[in-house]
């Protein structure tokens, strides 16, 4: 039984604290601390009405190391769970550093000034954390995270070797809105505004922005219109998995959507860079997110269904071999659940069981690590036991084209 600090209250936040709670025998303390406590304390009295468990709630501004040492001290966890902003990571992890414990995040570190998303300031700081004898896991949300649990699962128990990775994400949901964002507006439309990029050959292959699309087809949700994008966790499974000769990422958008985004573009309002209004610096995408809907606020009504999972080919025993292991989730029954939707769910589940993982020593090592680095079968097992059940399928067809 540990303490565990959970700093985000949005909707991922949520979710991760309710998980928590239903999971008190290994979270016996629980924290949630935001720069808004109100939002912590809705949370917290909503876990409490749900689940009976009582969970703490601070203010803390995430930026800003002193307030992060002085809360942890205070609190003392074990560890860290960090669902706030990719911008935060570093502070939150220098906080863990000075204060000695365990963290664990869902998303890489990214600049507030400039949409870059990898890794290598997170892997920087590799031997600072070994030497301290303290673990940081990186990425452990779905994607990234699970789709690395089930790239490692796919190595060790079907493939010899693997060469072609397709990730594939699918929110077939509807909640009403004319348009809004399942996540960040602020992260999601940074993500999927930048440049496209996948792995082919030993180098990395650059698009235009949603250049590339196709139709996918998804278990028990049928076609739908998926685009290549890049995202953060191709960088480290080609680098955990040397003999993937490609590895890309796909996610779907309604016309719609990419309608209102296309309009939004034009008009400047998904621009980082700052402007004056009003005699005040603004960053437009900024507002932007001020004025569309709150992730956390979509549960209530939604319905549908998301479905993530990995396509891979490679060799088995000289065969080849093609593998789908994916997950889907109703946004319906993560209400009723944890009042929360599937998007934030399928986040907020395995940055829990990733904290499971880390208490219980399945995975336990000192330094900076992705969860593909770790053995993928306990925490399959627990997928299956706390909400994300999994399925596969050994030699599908599937909707690619191979070298």
């Amino acid at each position: 039984m540990s303490n565990v600090l959970i700093i985000g209250a949005g909707g991922v936040g949520s979710v991760v604290a309710h998980k928590c709670a239903m999971n008190s025998d290994i979270f016996s303390n629980i924290m949630l601390a935001s720069r808004t406590v109100s939002k912590c304390d809705a949370i917290a009295a909503t876990v409490k009405e749900m689940h009976g468990v009582e969970i703490q709630t601070s203010k803390v501004d995430a930026d800003n190391v002193p307030e992060l040492v002085a809360l942890i001290n205070f609190f003392r966890p074990k560890m860290v769970v960090n669902v706030a902003l990719p911008y935060q990571d570093l502070t939150i992890m220098d906080a863990c550093l000075e204060t000695g414990v365990h963290y664990l995040d869902t998303a890489n570190y990214e600049p507030i000034d400039v949409a870059k998303f990898e890794y290598s300031w997170q892997w920087a700081y590799q031997d600072k954390f070994k030497e301290a004898g303290l673990m940081a896991l990186l990425g452990c949300g779905f994607d990234p995270g699970v789709t690395g649990v089930f790239t490692a699962h796919a190595q060790k128990h079907h493939f010899d070797e693997m060469h072609y990775l397709d990730i594939v994400d699918c929110n077939a949901g509807d909640h009403g809105k004319a348009f809004a964002t399942n996540f960040n507006p602020e992260i999601n439309i940074r993500e999927i505004t930048q440049k496209g990029k996948y792995w082919e050959n030993g180098k990395w292959v650059e698009t235009a922005p949603l250049e590339f699309h196709k139709s996918i087809s998804y278990p028990e949700i049928g076609p739908k219109e998926s685009y290549l994008l890049y995202h953060e966790e191709l960088e480290s499974l080609t680098k955990n998995f040397p003999s993937l000769k490609r590895a890309r990422f796909w996610m779907t958008f309604g016309q719609e959507y990419i309608t209102h985004l296309r309009v939004l573009q034009n008009v400047g309002m998904t621009s980082i860079e700052p402007i004056i209004y009003e005699g005040k610096e603004i960053v437009p995408l900024q507002f932007l997110k001020a004025v569309l809907p709150e992730p956390s606020s979509l549960g209530e009504g939604y319905s549908g269904k998301t479905s993530i999972g990995c396509q891979i080919k490679g060799v088995k025993d000289g065969a080849d071999k093609t593998f789908y292991v994916y997950n889907n989730c109703d946004h319906g029954a993560v209400y009723k659940e944890v009042k929360g939707q599937a998007v934030s769910y399928t986040t907020g589940v395995p940055a829990m069981i990733g904290a499971m993982m880390m208490l219980t020593d399945k995975w336990m090592k000192p330094g900076v690590y992705n969860v593909e680095e770790f053995d993928p079968d306990p925490f399959m097992e627990q997928l299956n036991i706390h909400g994300l059940p999994w399925n596969e399928e050994i030699n599908p067809e599937l909707p690619h084209d191979y070298d």
